[in-house]
């Protein structure tokens, strides 16, 4: 018979065996632990004098977009890194210019402004860390028309006795500045220097603004100008007329806040204004590009000759009731539509209408618009490209009548006869009989399932970047597609390349010009 007693005195040896030896263990992890821990904190806390250990930045110097003098700049971030395997300590940070610097910069949290002498002293930055610096600038304003370089740096001497350099760069330009005025007597702009509108400016009845050429109207968050009068701007390819945000700064570093839509309000022709010309004009970054209010087609409201009216918010060019001509010009990219036509009388030629970032309409025609009937006696298009990413981006080119009453449909008449597409490239629905089709001469349509169609027509489209050139590839359906007759009256594109470089010449406002390598 087995001995329980022997049996249970052995399980008692074998348990306090295991545990001296598990109590062993855990103090021998203890002790690890401990001394991992302490060589840890002895390291992370310790800090080189090596002259050889230097500070890295994110960025060898701090480069600001041009500035509008006195008004203050974005601001720029720096990393500065510890990559050392020890610490470093930073005895002092300064601006070489000391007060006499327009540079504000803030380091780990503290201020070098709020110091005279525009210093601050003992940051440490730990292995393998960082600390972070921001800096702005605000430039004076001086009597130069031309844009002033300022420069200064951030100087960092660690302890080790090693000095650092970071140069500070800002360009400015000297600006006029305008808040809420109306124009009372006629008046000339010139290109001098930019002019900067806050609170709208506003062009009072029966007085003419001209804008000379290279003339650029910076207009601040909500300000637009309102036409009562008459507006003529005598631009040329080479020095447009410029309306624009007066952001001048990047949203990031691929992408400048004047490429975005919706940064200001934009340009509007009321009921009174009648002879407006703009030739060499770029409007962009708006709400909407120009607006032009009902008056009637007895006079000629509005002339756009080698224009460019792109990315906004709302419509590029929206007009009701009125006579306008376009021609030479690039419609392009709004989340309304390019071009919104509401009764009147107009003419296109040469022109590029293209909607790659929207959602509304190229083209959007209409003569009924809640329940009121306006009359479209001419909507004539030569010679144009009009496309986008969508299918079909041409709309309205029906007569609705289901809005009115009897009497005034029957008046309609032969209105459908108003609309003309002559030698266009046209991104729509093919037209087949008793859908106008007769209003359609000698156009080309751009296909979905074709190898060249829609974006893939032109030389740029970067809707990342908001970049864009609607120049057409040399393969492209666009070539060749324009009617002779046209480059008689426009014998320039948009960029003033020859219509007559070549047999016959594109649909659009931009010719193909092939680039010798």
């Amino acid at each position: 018979m087995k001995d329980y007693r022997s049996h249970n005195m052995n399980v008692n040896i074998y348990r306090e065996r295991f545990l001296r030896r598990s109590l062993g263990g855990f103090l021998l992890c203890i002790l690890h632990l401990s001394l991992f821990t302490l060589w840890s904190c002895d390291d992370y806390d310790s800090f080189t004098t090596d002259r050889s250990s230097t500070l890295t930045f994110s960025t060898d110097s701090i480069v600001f977009d041009t500035l509008i003098s006195t008004i203050p700049s974005a601001t720029k971030t720096l990393a500065v890194y510890n990559r050392a395997d020890k610490g470093l300590r930073i005895s002092e940070v300064w601006l070489e210019n000391g007060s006499k610097s327009h540079f504000r910069v803030n380091i780990d949290g503290q201020d070098l402004t709020a110091t005279k002498a525009r210093r601050a002293t003992d940051f440490e930055v730990r292995r393998r860390d960082s600390i972070i610096v921001r800096a702005e600038v605000t430039l004076p304003e001086s009597n130069s028309d031309v844009a002033n370089k300022f420069e200064d740096a951030l100087l960092f001497r660690l302890e080790n006795g090693m000095e650092q350099r970071v140069p500070l760069i800002a360009t400015a330009l000297n600006a006029f500045f305008m808040r809420g005025v109306t124009i009372q007597a006629d008046t000339t702009f010139t290109p001098q220097r930019p002019i900067v509108i806050y609170d709208s400016l506003i062009v009072a009845p029966d007085v003419t603004l001209t804008l000379e050429a290279g003339t650029q109207l910076l207009f601040h968050q909500e300000s637009g100008l309102t036409v009562r009068g008459r507006l003529i701007a005598r631009g040329t390819i080479e020095r447009p007329v410029v309306f624009r945000t007066d952001r001048t700064d990047h949203i990031f570093d691929y992408l400048p806040y004047d490429r975005l839509p919706s940064r200001w309000e934009g340009l509007r022709f009321t009921a009174e204004s009648f002879g407006n010309q703009l030739q060499g004009t770029d409007i962009h970054g708006g709400n909407y590009g120009i607006i032009c209010d009902s008056t009637g087609l007895d006079d000629l409201k509005l002339t756009l000759v080698d224009c460019r009216i792109h990315n906004f918010g709302g419509d590029g060019l929206h007009i009701t009731d009125a006579h306008c001509v376009v021609s030479n010009s690039e419609i392009s990219n709004t989340s309304g539509h390019c071009v919104r036509l509401l009764g009147g009388s107009y003419a296109f030629t040469h022109c590029t209408l293209a909607q790659f970032s929207g959602f509304g309409d190229a083209l959007n025609i209409a003569n009924v618009d809640q329940g009121v009937y306006h009359p479209l006696t001419a909507a004539t298009f030569e010679s144009c490209v009009i496309t986008g990413y969508a299918e079909d981006v041409v709309m309205g080119l029906w007569i609705d009548t289901s809005e009115l009453s009897s009497d005034e449909a029957a008046a309609i008449g032969t209105v459908a006869d108003a609309f003309l597409f002559d030698h266009c490239f046209l991104a729509t629905e093919i037209p087949t009989e008793g859908d106008y089709a007769d209003r359609f001469i000698n156009c080309v349509y751009d296909d979905p399932e074709a190898e060249f169609n829609h974006e893939k027509n032109f030389t740029t489209i970067d809707r990342r970047a908001f970049l864009y050139d609607f120049t057409p590839l040399e393969e492209s359906p666009i070539r060749g597609t324009a009617k002779m007759t046209s480059r008689d009256s426009l014998p320039n594109d948009l960029r003033g390349h020859s219509r007559f470089a070549d047999e016959q010449p594109d649909a659009g406002a931009y010719e193909f010009v092939k680039v010798e390598s």
